[in-house]
């Protein structure tokens, strides 16, 4: 998320009522995850296991809870809570803005674009030329859509992201202010749910294919003319490279990396990140060449275990 102009450190930390280590007049430029972060922006971080990651991230502020060795060219803004804080940084930058109508007036639709009956439109929505949206279909504040999209009914577009700090006394949700992004020439099926970045964007690549009932989680990046078959669901913070098929019911964790051309069969788990150009199946998925052989091998079992007993 990038800020509206340039902040100074020291107006950040009147926002939060935090310390500041560095210049007051240091510039901060926009807020992210530490996947996502580039030169400017403010980065959190709350656990002593990720603070040499954080400091050594691109982002050049770091919102943590212990004042440390500021390293060169960085500044710090001590918190108590860095969570807490990060949320109230979103809901300044990124307030919820309540809409009246089904369509926004603030958002842009392009030429030949048919919306069906019962779908919602949000706040500064642009949707491209020649679209399709189905009924019921609902769009979320700040989703951009390119042309020649098509997307059919129940889908939803920029719900918040699964992410929560777990407290003595629950969760407590971290707030989502990022966008979702569909390029052009993609088709999203029905009863599709893709969430928004937390700060950043969730992007369904050009020409990539949706199923039915697809969940694809906050941040992930789906390349272009992907295949993606119903009850496929992608967590956040997910790489898919291009041209990558995903058959039905493939389960992927969050953070990892799919390989461009990747192809991986239905009822398969992905828990670690897949190279390009192989065929994978199983759970946790690996390729299918080789699982199929370890399948066999224990059908075989009980025959195999047989002729040892008659020896």
């Amino acid at each position: 998320m990038k800020f509206p102009k340039t902040y100074l450190l020291r107006e950040i930390a009147d926002l939060i009522s935090a310390e500041f280590v560095g210049k007051a007049d240091f510039p901060v430029l926009g807020m992210n995850e530490i996947h996502v972060v580039e030169s400017g922006d403010i980065v959190f971080v709350d656990h002593p296991k990720y603070y040499d990651k954080a400091l050594s991230s691109a982002a050049t502020i770091v919102l943590i809870n212990k004042k440390v060795d500021c390293p060169k060219g960085k500044a710090l803004l001590i918190s108590d809570d860095p969570f807490r804080d990060f949320n109230i940084l979103t809901k300044y930058f990124k307030p919820f803005n309540e809409s009246n109508s089904s369509i926004s007036p603030s958002s842009k639709i392009g030429k030949n674009t048919v919306i069906q009956p019962n779908g919602f439109i949000g706040n500064d929505v642009v949707i491209g030329d020649n679209c399709l949206i189905h009924a019921n279909v609902s769009i979320y504040d700040d989703c951009v859509i390119g042309n020649n999209v098509t997307i059919h009914a129940g889908t939803i577009l920029g719900a918040d992201a699964f992410y929560y700090k777990k407290r003595p006394t629950g969760f407590d949700k971290l707030i989502s202010g990022g966008r979702v992004i569909i390029e052009d020439n993609v088709d999203i099926g029905a009863g599709c749910t893709i969430d928004r970045g937390v700060t950043g964007d969730t992007t369904i690549g050009e020409g990539s294919k949706l199923d039915n009932q697809i969940q694809i989680g906050h941040d992930t990046i789906l390349g272009k003319k992907c295949l993606i078959a119903s009850h496929t669901g992608i967590a956040g913070c997910v790489v898919v490279e291009d041209e990558v098929t995903l058959w039905g019911q493939v389960g992927v964790i969050s953070g990892i990396t799919i390989g461009k051309g990747a192809v991986v069969y239905a009822q398969s788990g992905i828990a670690n990140s897949l190279e390009g150009g192989k065929t994978y199946f199983g759970s946790p998925a690996v390729e299918a060449r080789a699982k199929m052989k370890e399948l066999a091998t224990i059908k075989n079992m009980p025959s195999l275990l047989k002729k040892l007993e008659n020896k």
